[in-house]
């Protein structure tokens, strides 16, 4: 197996697997389930269609996640720095259009002796990317597909419609714009971005539902529309919450308010503490993967890592040989500054504490031949 493939070690898929998915009533009440509720009652009293909760396994074979989705068989996403891979056949979901394949079959195999002429497919649940740590930032954000399959053709406008009843039902009033956006699985992809506090935040993206993909399950002749929403940020700007990890809080005063779709109340907050890291690091690295290599090194304690932040890179050539020999840098390889900002949302972190994670983060991501502390 090549080292595009990696898979977990069965220590970390247990781990993954053992993470509480808000989006689920079965794994206890949440806000999160509010939403989609709301969106979903929202669209079938527009559409007058059926609904169907289409909640998958978090583990999914490769070709729903990828190949009958229409992703190439190379390429960044596939590679096990992005992707959790369970064997060489399976993996863990990195996106909850990963449960469409199958859903569409299932609507395909019922056969002329259940009709459906226009049904809404509702696919929630958590997923698991290699991503950056801040305030908008998981390695395990939860997701919401929303496919309206017909028998008549969905256009354009259909798909304005349903971005407006969306946008209407979850964040009403706030301003919102859209740009083109690619996508394997659609035709004229978009994606839609909500303003708040001044600044643009991401929330989905969406698309005509492409032909072949359609097809490849059985429901050729067919046509559809395919959106798909960060259920994270969008509880986030519900709420008025700064902060993702406060999602999962174990805090009573915080997870109480984690119930309902109420404004956030904030609690009395933490002190931050910042550490900044100079370490050599292979070409190639970029947020995502060094999010995910803190995550992996500190486990439970990286709930305390409120943010990681690359400050300046610098490759080996620009290096003076002081710095070469200071890091231990290699050709190859660059010289990152890093900061990062640690507080945990339930007790004040001591210095003692905060040098000791900084001292684990830094192993983590230093690949030079000589360790230091940076300052």
């Amino acid at each position: 197996m090549s080292s595009a493939h990696a898979c977990l070690t069965s220590d970390q898929l247990r781990r993954d697997l053992s993470i509480r998915d808000l989006s689920d009533p079965a794994e206890g009440a949440h806000a999160m389930q509010i939403l989609i509720t709301q969106v979903v009652d929202h669209l079938s009293r527009e559409w007058g269609c059926r609904v169907r909760w289409c909640r998958g396994p978090r583990i999914v074979p490769v070709g729903d996640n990828y190949d009958r989705l229409g992703y190439q068989t190379e390429g960044k996403p596939r590679d096990s720095r992005y992707t959790r891979y369970v064997d060489r056949s399976r993996m863990l979901r990195s996106h909850s259009t990963a449960m469409i394949p199958p859903a569409l079959r299932r609507l395909a195999g019922e056969g002329a002796g259940r009709p459906v002429d226009d049904v809404l497919l509702v696919c929630p649940g958590v997923v698991y990317r290699r991503d950056a740590i801040d305030w908008q930032h998981t390695g395990t954000p939860h997701q919401l597909d929303l496919w309206r399959i017909a028998r008549q053709p969905m256009r354009d406008a259909d798909l304005d419609a349903m971005i407006t009843a969306v946008l209407g039902a979850l964040v009403p009033g706030l301003p919102s714009r859209q740009h083109p956006r690619t996508h394997p699985y659609t035709l004229r992809g978009r994606q839609i971005d909500v303003g708040h506090d001044g600044r643009w935040v991401e929330i989905g993206e969406c698309g005509i539902a492409s032909p072949d993909v359609l097809a490849a399950a059985g429901l050729g002749g067919w046509s559809g529309l395919a959106l798909g929403v960060g259920l994270d940020r969008l509880l986030m700007l519900v709420k008025g919450i700064g902060d993702i990890r406060l999602l999962r809080s174990a805090d009573p005063r915080i997870a109480g308010q984690m119930l309902d779709l109420g404004p956030y109340q904030p609690v009395s907050s933490m002190p931050a503490i910042t550490r900044d890291l100079s370490v050599a690091v292979t070409d190639g690295h970029d947020d995502e993967t060094l999010g995910d290599r803190v995550r992996e090194a500190l486990g439970a304690d990286a709930r305390c890592v409120e943010e990681v932040r690359v400050l300046s890179a610098t490759g080996y050539e620009q290096l003076p040989a002081p710095a070469i020999r200071r890091l231990g840098v290699r050709p190859g390889q660059q010289n990152l500054l890093v900061r990062v900002v640690l507080r945990d949302l339930d007790t004040t972190l001591t210095n003692e504490k905060a040098n000791l994670l900084r001292n684990r983060i830094y192993r983590a991501l230093h690949e030079g031949t000589v360790h230091q502390w940076a300052r």
